[in-house]
């Protein structure tokens, strides 16, 4: 098994750094196989996902959908999504990195900085 990573829109990054960068930041999280959608897309359209599933206006730089997280996947395990807006991202690599991390339960909202020492461990390569 291995995760899968598909790249929707024109990536703003080469494809191969994505998919490395996203493969790396799960593994830390423990998860071997699966599929994640990494999506980069303009102002407006990151706006609508944050106003929707956030309730706050205007353009952020990266949001994480999971979906299966961790209950049983009939199949492949379908990870989540993860929607950049380069306009709004100081550094693109760290957004990917970033929005995997959400999807394999890190939250760096809750746990006293964790997720944010993974993140930096995983952009040193």
């Amino acid at each position: 098994m291995s995760v899968d990573v598909e790249v929707v829109g024109p990536p703003a990054l080469p494809e191969a750094e994505i998919e490395d960068l996203v493969r790396r930041a799960v593994a830390r999280g423990g998860v071997a196989d699966g599929h994640i959608a990494v999506a980069f897309v303009g102002p407006e359209a990151i706006a609508a996902l944050n106003a929707e599933h956030r309730g706050k206006e205007g353009p952020t730089d990266v949001l994480s959908f999971p979906i299966d997280e961790q209950g049983p996947a009939h199949g492949p395990r379908e990870l989540g999504d993860i929607v950049i807006c380069p306009p709004h991202t100081a550094d693109l690599r760290e957004a990917v990195v970033h929005g995997a991390l959400h999807l394999v339960g890190y939250d760096h909202e809750v746990d006293d900085g964790e997720m944010l020492a993974v993140q930096a461990e995983v952009l040193a390569g």
